[in-house]
């Protein structure tokens, strides 16, 4: 499997963030999309969590704070369900998060402004609601710790990193 689109070195901020973002998003992927499905669906007692677990949970991320606390949309029904359910094959999950991300992608096109804050915040302690700049930030951020966290899920069941490990180029 390609290694993901390494993002550009000079853009804007928004241009760049959102090329993180993707890069991110396909990492994950790639770590999952070549798994067999009892692989995919696989607990691995160190994290507690499976592939499809974790990519069912970014789903929720992506819908949650880019659409429902940024951009006030209401939540789909399924994105209240983060345990794997005998629906949730490999496939559909990988379909739901890049449905989910689209969503994501089109309201990050659609800003003229990283400053302006959302409708709402997910955060109860925090009354302010995040700017689109730290709503990107943290979906980048919880995206790069569940692909780390999926390259040592992907070690225990394979035995291995994922396909692109090793030939990212800096």
């Amino acid at each position: 499997m390609p290694a993901p689109s390494t993002p550009n070195l000079v853009a804007d901020e928004k241009t760049t963030l959102h090329a993180f973002l993707r890069y991110l998003r396909e990492a994950l992927i790639a770590n999952l999309s070549d798994l067999d499905e009892a692989d995919a669906q696989k607990t691995v007692e160190s994290s507690g969590k499976s592939m499809v677990g974790l990519l069912k949970h970014l789903t929720v991320m992506e819908l949650g704070w880019f659409g429902h606390a940024y951009a006030g949309q209401d939540l789909p029904q399924a994105a209240h369900h983060q345990t794997v359910e005998e629906p949730d094959t490999a496939a559909a999950v990988i379909a739901a998060y890049r449905a989910a991300a689209a969503r994501s992608d089109a309201i990050i096109e659609a800003a003229a402004d990283l400053d302006r804050p959302g409708v709402r915040t997910l955060r109860p302690e925090t009354p302010e609601h995040p700017p689109l700049r730290w709503v990107m930030l943290h979906v980048i951020e919880d995206t790069a710790r569940h692909t780390g966290h999926a390259d040592n899920i992907r070690d225990d069941i394979l035995g291995y990193a994922g396909p692109w490990r090793g030939t990212l180029k800096w």
